[in-house]
């Protein structure tokens, strides 16, 4: 069977608590990092991670193929995320179970491994599982889902191939297949039928299920054209693919099966050209990477020699092409090949409600072995994966923890560093960026770094008010912790003037309680007392508050730290509309 990801028990009442409880020891006893949580609707149970809304959360789970124990009825479950089933393929585990625990109940993810779940969830709650696949309840087990590193060779095939043996036919075994030692398949040494386990290709023969195990690595010296050039965005541009034709030219030449591919392997040096990350990416593999020796052979087979560490054959070495092939006599696990390119993404998290979260920050963390951040922020990132490490810090600590992100991600690990709002936005990308500038490190400079943006404070708080930013504007940070007051006296004199829309981020604390006086002078000496001033308070958070009124009603006991202040232009107006009242503040587009 596959290797089961950790799942989120989502319950709806206080009634299936207990229940979810069982179940989340089931795997938290069984592995002391599983993390395994319990979801609940928000103000209904306290439980581990709360959602407001059922389906919403159901589909966030399932996109991000997430296993889902979910304690409720079926039809609400698959009436949730019908609308985002298509792949039979790539769908996780999703079971729902009653909220007594009377009945297990196996909905979908039959090449997940779901009905491993109901197995033990079943056992676990002392009642039978209520299993109907067909092959599971002859065979004991879903012939059609191998182990992590082995491969179907033709799922179509294997549909095919699993109804003639309900239907009464007997099959052999070839090759190495342990997870099947205990199956009730019908056996015969003389079958028809044959279940081979193979890293050579498939013939295309009616009467085998081919399985193929994972264990052919391909060492690629260079990255193709152009590789001397170094890791520059355009150097080497169609290498990619010319990787892969020579991959697959020499796998072809052994009739060996592309999906028997377990891993591309390349030099370190050569660790951040993009042609080898398209190429890994077009062969559906992962990419590692060794150094190379001198001692170890010609290349590329050295590479081989120097990133493998079990016994192999190597049935390819083609200085010519720059193409070696390692074959292993088992599934190959990748993470023991060498070691993978390091990655550092920068996210904000947006104001703080997921809602809110862009989906290339949430595939970040999910995908993230390390994350880094303040501590209030990394709590907002959850619910996060079981066995990621998570390094809470201070918030006054950035460059310490910009420096130990790209220690952590030039080690070849997933990092991920988290900012609220914006991450460019008077927040941690500024800090990563000039940590690896001031570093010597070439390890740091092949890192892959990148920044994901999110929704700031400042946007966050002018959607909700309407459109206050509707005309030029400008963001400035009271703060001066990082840079002298007087700069900031003469940004908001020069913005005043300009009659720019003003965005104040750290208005005031409890270390600068007069600043924002101070600047509300300023600010007054230039525009009318009836100009526009919109407050939002932890937008986007629970108990988060907005108020308009005017630049002349402002006093500095209206604001606290988490208080984004937006200061109008002279032609920034507010407006009733509808029968609740509501109010809406804008600055129009065109300028008089």
């Amino acid at each position: 069977m596959a290797r089961l990801t950790v799942p989120a028990i989502v319950i709806l009442g206080a009634g299936a608590l207990a229940t979810a409880r069982r179940i989340q020891a089931l795997y938290n006893d069984r592995d002391a990092d599983a993390n395994c949580q319990v979801h609940a609707l928000q103000g209904r149970v306290d439980a581990d991670v709360p959602y407001t809304e059922l389906g919403a959360h159901l589909c966030e789970l399932y996109a991000r193929g997430t296993p889902i124990v979910a304690l409720c009825a079926a039809g609400i479950v698959i009436r949730c995320i019908a609308p985002l089933l298509s792949n039979k393929g790539v769908e996780p585990p999703v079971l729902a179970v009653a909220e007594d625990g009377s009945a297990v109940v196996p909905l979908l993810g039959g090449l997940a491994g779901v009905n491993v779940m109901a197995r033990e969830i079943a056992a676990a709650l002392a009642v039978p599982p209520a299993i109907t696949t067909s092959g599971e309840l002859r065979f004991g087990t879903c012939v059609l889902n191998p182990p992590d590193g082995y491969a179907l060779a033709d799922i179509g095939q294997g549909k095919r191939f699993v109804s003639d043996l309900l239907a009464g036919e007997s099959t052999r075994i070839e090759g190495e297949a342990p997870w099947l030692d205990d199956a009730q398949l019908p056996r015969s040494a003389s079958a028809r039928l044959a279940i081979r386990v193979t890293p050579r290709a498939w013939d295309g023969r009616a009467d085998e299920l081919v399985i193929h195990p994972r264990s052919v690595v391909a060492a690629v010296m260079g990255a193709g054209a152009g590789a001397g050039a170094g890791a520059g965005a355009g150097a080497g541009a169609g290498a990619g693919a010319e990787i892969v034709a020579r991959v697959r030219e020499a796998l072809d030449a052994h009739s060996l099966a592309p999906l028997s591919l377990a891993a591309l392997l390349a030099s370190s040096e050569h660790m951040a050209h993009p042609a080898l990350a398209e190429a890994a990416a077009s062969l559906n593999v992962p990419l590692r990477f060794a150094q190379t020796r001198p001692e170890h052979g010609e290349p590329p087979a050295n590479l081989l020699h120097a990133a493998l560490r079990i016994p192999y054959e190597t049935l390819h070495n083609d200085i010519a092409t720059g193409v070696a092939l390692a074959l292993a006599p088992l599934a190959i696990d990748p993470d023991t090949i060498g070691r993978a390119r390091g990655r550092l993404t920068v996210i904000g998290l947006g104001p703080g409600s997921t809602d809110l979260m862009v989906p290339a920050a949430r595939k970040a963390l999910n995908e993230a072995t390390d994350i880094l951040g303040y501590e209030t922020y990394v709590k907002m990132a959850g619910p996060l994966r079981a066995g990621q490490r998570v390094h809470g810090t201070d918030n006054r600590e950035e460059m310490q923890r910009a420096r130990h992100a790209f220690e952590l991600a030039s080690a070849g690990r997933s990092v991920v560093m988290v900012s609220s709002g914006d991450p460019g936005v008077f927040a941690m990308a500024a800090a990563v960026l000039e940590a690896l500038e001031a570093s010597q490190d070439k390890a740091w400079a092949a890192v892959e770094l990148s920044i994901v943006p999110g929704v700031s404070a400042a946007l966050a708080t002018a959607a909700q008010a309407g459109a206050p930013l509707g005309h030029d504007f400008c963001m400035l940070s009271l703060s001066d912790n990082l840079k002298p007051w007087t700069i900031i006296e003469k940004r908001l004199r020069h913005a005043a003037e300009a009659d720019l829309v003003m965005a104040f981020y750290n208005p005031i604390s409890r270390a600068r309680p007069w600043q924002l006086d101070q600047a509300l002078d300023i600010v007054r000496a230039y525009r009318a007392a009836t100009t526009q001033v919109v407050l939002g308070r932890d937008i986007g958070r629970p108990g988060g508050t907005l108020r308009t009124l005017t630049l002349g009603e402002l006093r500095s006991s209206d604001v606290d730290m988490r208080t984004m202040v937006i200061v109008g232009s002279s032609r920034t107006r507010k407006f009733a509309s509808g029968t609740e009242g509501a109010e809406w503040v804008y600055t129009p587009r065109w300028y008089e």
